[in-house]
C-alpha cells in the first residue's frame, strides 16, 4: 500500500516518467511538463513499508528528518531522498506528516489557529513519534 502526501505536485502530468528514474528527477520532468512550482520530493517509508511522499519544506518540520537529509556526511538518506521509520506504523506516519504540511501552513499565522484534530486512541504513539522526529 502506498500513501502519498504530495499536495504541490496533484496537477501534474506524470506519464512522461520512466519506470525505475530517481524520484527526483521523475518530479522534475512531471513540474516541466506542466505550471506546478516545482516539489523536491522526500520519501518516508513506515514500519509496514508503506510509503508516503511529500515535499522536502514539509519534511524539514521535523529536526530529525532534516539532520538525515541535509547533515554533514554522504548518508543513503541524503542520496535517495529516502527515511525508513522501522518503529513508526503507517497511520501515525500519515498523521505525523499531515501535522508537518499543518504546520508549515500556519507558521507566521495571525489569529486563532485551526484545530489539528488527534484521535485519542492514537495520542500516545503520535507523541512517540512526534518526540522522535523532534517535531
Amino acid at each position: 500500500r502506498e500513501l502519498k502526501i504530495n499536495r504541490p505536485l496533484a496537477n501534474c502530468n506524470t506519464r512522461a516518467s520512466p519506470e525505475g528514474m530517481p524520484l527526483a528527477d521523475q518530479v522534475r520532468m512531471a513540474s516541466a511538463a506542466s505550471n506546478v512550482v516545482p516539489m523536491d520530493p522526500v520519501k518516508l517509508i513506515a514500519a509496514d513499508g508503506s510509503e508516503i511522499i511529500l515535499d522536502r519544506r514539509a519534511a524539514m518540520v521535523s529536526g530529525t528528518i532534516k539532520s538525515m537529509l541535509s547533515g554533514p556526511g554522504n548518508f543513503t538518506e541524503q542520496q535517495h531522498g529516502e527515511v525508513t521509520f522501522p518503529d513508526i506504523s503507517a497511520k501515525v506516519l500519515e498523521k505525523t506528516v499531515q501535522y508537518f504540511y499543518y504546520k508549515l501552513r500556519h507558521t507566521n499565522h495571525s489569529g486563532p489557529l485551526p484545530e489539528f484534530k488527534i484521535e485519542p486512541e492514537s495520542a500516545l504513539e503520535l507523541l512517540m513519534a512526534a518526540n522522535f522526529l523532534d517535531t
